[in-house]
């Protein structure tokens, strides 16, 4: 019963207890600060405890917004009985995963490996070592049919360390080393076979079309995440059979993406009353949602709804873009330009009510009617709103009935033939429906809100700093004079840089240290005591990269190079290649990993090579390294690229993309205040390509002159040569060849196409 997703938060607890949690920053042990159990943060302190005592450590595992965390709370850790035991027999240590994902993937790869599945709440018993025992998930406070239950279970171990300790301490240490054995990669050779990455994103692309699920969209069955790294995969592949003249093939894999996209924006999935996307959908049909609302989540869809319009010139798909980055900028920025991780799924009814997974999001009815007046009919034909609930298009929507009579809003017809049946004008008919979707946002302000995590996360800032950059370049293409409805609201681009640029200047002043080059992982009221892991400087590297190359200055590249740096030294594995996910500099973390697998959100290691990539096309001194870096990285995973492709989306992409023999260049050289650049820079980022860099240069900047100097000479000396005053240039250059200079953006976009 252990789960990714969904929050339900704890009853109101007694303050008649606090532990040590108290102190801490992290929302998560902050809901546990007044439970009866004895709990520690994860440290020294803790540790000494369990080796002076020689007591087994009780470890749990979980994050702010798990549904099941949260029930395990309620059931047990806020229970006396429970509490005495857990107190009597274990040191009690509480983590949050999103705060230390090093100590989650240590235990939650033993809970894997032994039982064949894992998710959280994790629930792992170690020696005073730190040895994982054994593990599991969520567990009942009392017993249930072929499960014992918690208590159960803490007797057994109790038990079983009074009796066979040494067995148990055994079994621990020889099941890290194993772990460690089986999870050493190195590269067997300096790169991958000839053709390998070819094979392997098609072969990932069949394995995906095999699983599409034809009538609803999406790669597999319920519950459906949104794995944006499969559309990515799909997208890329579409790119391909173009380029090698097979429009047919192309156009199905498109045709694949363009119903899960839209079948996701139409879903309950998508909040259309206050924007943005939950966690994931319980049925097949993309309708009932757990509720929460991840940061990663929304960086995420918005590359790939950016890239499903720069294909397709929809703007059905960059309004969907604008309609998460509006929800970002309402409900998830802090006043120093932070952007923060996540909202709760439950939330109370009223004040002084029990608290309800999806309370603060659906409707009754009669709400609707209350609420809309005359568009009451209109707008409940629209989104399937019924009397007895709508939580009926699935055996799976809703199968404890937790929604009887309640409304999770959903599109399952276009807008346009909608609008057709009701008589109306498509634009009034949307006017309609933005009017009516702002006033049940205002009504639903004066509801509990959910709670929001608002903790920092560089990594996640990272994914959210590149989605608001290249938004704010590539939806300038969109046809003017649109009309936009709430919760989208009409924002021009050059707003969504402002807040890439003010979330990367908020990590760099407060989570880099200027002298050592370092990132701490995470922010709340300070930083974390975590350092930062590789997903924070390679996700942080590829928002800085699309920052410059859709429009800011050289400074937020040059620091993506010395980050870049810093992630050499810290995580490279320099005789066996790749990285590893930690610092390696804690003892208390028993595994150094190299991750591969791209999930809810990508490897490290995947961006890592896309960040090297994109590197050695921009910086000359450093070209070669970069690109044998990533050579020899891409290597390590040989054998997952050629037998578990799917497992890799983004691997397989990345590993192409190291194979294109030259990245295609576009070179704008001009005066950046006037308008003709702002046009001719636009069709630069008119296009989808993955395999091309965008490079900007002013040669009277002198700042931007001397950094170009010093890092790639060529660019300099192109600018310097084809600068023309009062006009833009743009050049685009591949395998050591430019075209003729283009002065007008349509020539550009053309040359590009």
């Amino acid at each position: 019963m252990a789960d990714g997703g969904s929050p339900k938060t704890a009853s109101l607890k007694s303050l008649k207890h606090t532990n040590r949690l108290a102190a801490e920053h992290s929302p998560y042990l902050l809901q546990h600060a007044h439970n009866p159990v004895d709990w520690y943060p994860w440290g020294e302190e803790a540790f000494a405890q369990a080796r002076k005592t020689d007591t087994p450590i009780f470890l749990s595992i979980g994050y702010s917004t798990c549904h099941w965390c949260h029930v395990m709370e309620v059931e047990s850790f806020e229970e006396e009985e429970v509490a005495k035991l857990l107190n009597d027999w274990f040191i009690c240590i509480k983590v949050d995963r999103e705060e230390r994902p090093d100590v989650d993937k240590v235990y939650m790869t033993y809970v894997q490996a032994l039982y064949g599945g894992g998710g959280w709440p994790l629930s792992v018993f170690l020696s005073p070592d730190l040895k994982p025992l054994m593990g599991g998930t969520y567990f009942s406070p009392d017993d249930n049919p072929g499960r014992p239950g918690f208590k159960t279970v803490l007797r057994q171990v109790k038990e079983a360390w009074d009796t066979k300790k040494e067995y148990m301490v055994k079994g621990g240490i020889f099941a890290i080393e194993q772990l460690a054995e089986a999870l050493a990669a190195v590269a067997r050779s300096e790169k991958l076979p000839d053709g390998l990455p070819e094979r392997a994103v098609q072969k990932c692309a069949e394995q995906l079309a095999d699983s599409y699920d034809s009538k609803f969209g999406g790669f597999g069955s319920a519950p459906k995440f949104p794995r944006p790294v499969e559309i990515q995969l799909m997208l890329y592949h579409k790119k391909k059979l173009k380029d090698n003249l097979m429009p047919g093939e192309a156009k199905h894999d498109l045709s694949m993406v363009a119903l899960t996209l839209q079948s996701m924006a139409r879903g309950g999935i998508h909040d259309h009353v206050g924007g943005g996307f939950h966690r994931y959908s319980v049925d097949e049909c993309w309708h009932v949602p757990h509720f929460e609302k991840m940061l990663y989540d929304q960086g995420q869809l918005v590359n790939i709804y950016l890239d499903a319009f720069l294909l397709t010139k929809d703007m059905f798909y960059s309004s969907t873009a604008r309609d998460i980055l509006d929800y970002l900028q309402r409900e998830m920025i802090g006043p120093g330009g932070e952007i923060f991780s996540a909202e709760d799924a439950d939330s109370a009814e009223f004040e002084g009510a029990s608290r309800k997974e999806g309370a603060f999001y659906v409707w009754t009815s009669q709400e609707i009617d209350d609420i809309l007046g005359e568009h009451a009919p209109l707008f409940k034909e629209h989104y399937y709103i019924k009397s007895p609930g709508n939580c009926d298009l699935s055996r799976m929507s809703d199968p404890d009935d937790e929604f009887k009579g309640k409304n999770v809003l959903i599109e399952r017809n276009s807008t346009s033939a909608m609008a057709s049946k009701s008589g109306k004008p498509l634009d009034e008919y949307l006017k309609i429906l933005g009017t009516c979707r702002k006033k049940l946002y205002d009504v639903r302000l004066k509801r509990p809100k959910p709670a929001l995590d608002d903790k920092v996360i560089v990594s996640w800032n990272g994914v959210a700093i590149s989605a608001f950059a290249r938004a704010s370049k590539i939806i300038k293409d969109e046809q003017e004079g649109t009309q936009f409805h709430f919760p989208v609201v009409g924002a021009n681009p050059k707003e969504y840089m402002e807040v890439a640029e003010k979330a990367a200047a908020f990590i760099r002043k407060h989570l880099y240290d200027e002298q050592t080059r370092r990132l701490q992982h995470s922010f709340r009221n300070g930083q974390s005591k975590a350092p930062g892991f590789l997903d924070d400087y390679a996700f942080l590297i590829y928002g800085l990269l699309d920052m410059y190359e859709c429009g800011s200055s050289t400074d937020w590249l040059a620091w993506a190079i010395e980050l870049q740096q810093t992630q050499d030294k810290l995580f490279l594995d320099e005789e066996g290649g790749g990285y590893f996910n930690t610092p390696g500099e804690d003892p208390s973390v028993l595994l150094r990993l190299k991750e591969d697998h791209d999930g809810a959100e990508p490897s490290g290691n995947s961006v890592a090579v896309i960040n090297l990539v994109r590197l050695a096309s921009l910086v000359a001194p450093a070209s070669d390294r970069y690109r044998q870096n990533a050579e020899v990285l891409l290597a390590v995973f040989e054998s997952s690229l050629r037998e578990t492709a799917m497992a890799m989306p983004l691997m397989c992409c990345a590993a192409d993309m190291h194979r294109v023999p030259s990245r295609k260049q576009v070179v704008v050289v001009g005066d950046k205040a006037s308008e003709d650049f702002d046009k001719i820079f636009a069709a630069a980022h008119s296009s989808y390509n993955p395999n091309k860099t965008v490079i900007h240069i002013d040669p009277r900047d002198a700042e931007e002159m001397g950094f170009w100097k010093e890092n790639n000479k060529k660019i300099a000396v192109m600018a310097k040569t084809n600068f023309v005053p009062d006009k833009v240039v743009a050049l685009v250059c591949q395998n050591f060849a430019c075209s003729p200079p283009v002065y007008e953006a349509s020539m550009l976009g053309s040359l590009l196409d």
